[in-house]
């Protein structure tokens, strides 16, 4: 008997990922199922994503876990139709592609590269940077990106901090958690990268009595979640010369509204949700993966705890 398996996301992506799945599925060598459309007792697996619509998951009365396409899972950790695994997205090339655009822009404000590119005034100022071992950089959120930005960072000699709701142990970062250790990552984060995930926990975890704590002229990267960020708090320490400056990924309506002050603001630089997405190639390996697992009684890869909601 075949493994019925649905794929709930954009249309535009079938063409993209299909001859993938089914190439993995083959390899591990699976019989199976695999369509856009299936009648909802029948299906084993849903592969997903929130843009494919799928809310109610009631009608899918064998469902053995639900896969998803996208590393951020807030909108669905939460869903009460839900009762069976779900597993995130933790792939390779998410993680690289992450790792890139973090250490690029962090690169970017250690060396001063903003002060060369724009001002091109026929002045001579020779005020060499730092080098990488004189810079504290703090990333929040140390999950599989996380950890991933904070092993590319220290390998560049950076002091890298990190902090996690629950403590972590990575080579050559000084891991922190819990209030105190947060009061403390914060302090000495001349250059903050945000990956954490969306929460009730995490929502304005930056705000203005935390961005109060960080030293005076710090850079803010955000490619983790918009919401984590108090819009208005940022706005004020970055009007008051209390933040130097914010690179900005993501935001709590996307694509940003035209009129919102950040597009203006001559201290933030908005970049358009491009940080890092899922590679169809690397993505779908560990989807037919799981689904091998499962098929296998063998526990699924990183699933969701539904408490923590990551």
């Amino acid at each position: 008997m075949p493994v019925n398996i649905l794929f709930s996301a954009r249309p535009k992506l079938w063409p993209v990922y299909e001859p993938l799945l089914s190439r993995g599925l083959q390899d591990a060598g699976l019989e199976f199922h695999l369509a856009t459309d299936i009648t909802p007792e029948d299906v084993d697996y849903i592969v997903y994503a929130p843009t494919g619509g799928l809310t109610d998951f009631t009608p899918y009365s064998r469902l053995k876990a639900v896969l998803s396409m996208w590393a951020g899972v807030e909108t669905i950790a939460g869903n009460p139709t839900l009762k069976v695994p779900l597993a995130r997205m933790v792939d390779d090339g998410l993680a690289q592609g992450m790792t890139e655009w973090v250490v690029g822009h962090v690169l970017r404000y250690h060396l001063g590269m903003d002060t060369h590119i724009t001002k091109q005034d026929g002045t001579w100022a020779q005020i060499a940077p730092p080098l990488a071992s004189e810079r504290n950089v703090c990333i929040l959120g140390l999950g599989a990106l996380g950890e991933a930005a904070a092993r590319a960072l220290v390998t560049l000699g950076f002091n890298v901090t990190g902090w996690s709701r629950t403590r972590k142990d990575i080579a050559g970062v000084t891991c922190l958690s819990g209030a105190d250790g947060l009061q403390q990552a914060l302090a000495q984060a001349e250059i903050l990268v945000l990956l954490l995930p969306d929460t009730a926990a995490t929502t304005n975890i930056l705000n203005a009595d935390t961005l109060a704590l960080l030293p005076e002229g710090a850079r803010i990267v955000n490619p983790g979640r918009g919401p984590l960020i108090d819009d208005d708090a940022l706005l004020d320490a970055l009007n008051s010369g209390r933040i130097g400056h914010a690179t900005l990924d993501v935001f709590r309506v996307e694509p940003l509204p035209v009129h919102h002050p950040y597009w203006a603001h001559p201290k933030v630089t908005v970049t358009p949700h491009i940080a890092s997405e899922t590679r169809p190639a690397t993505a779908a390996q560990v989807i037919c993966d799981n689904i091998r697992r499962g098929e296998a009684d063998e526990p699924f890869l990183h699933l969701v705890d539904r408490e923590l909601g990551y």
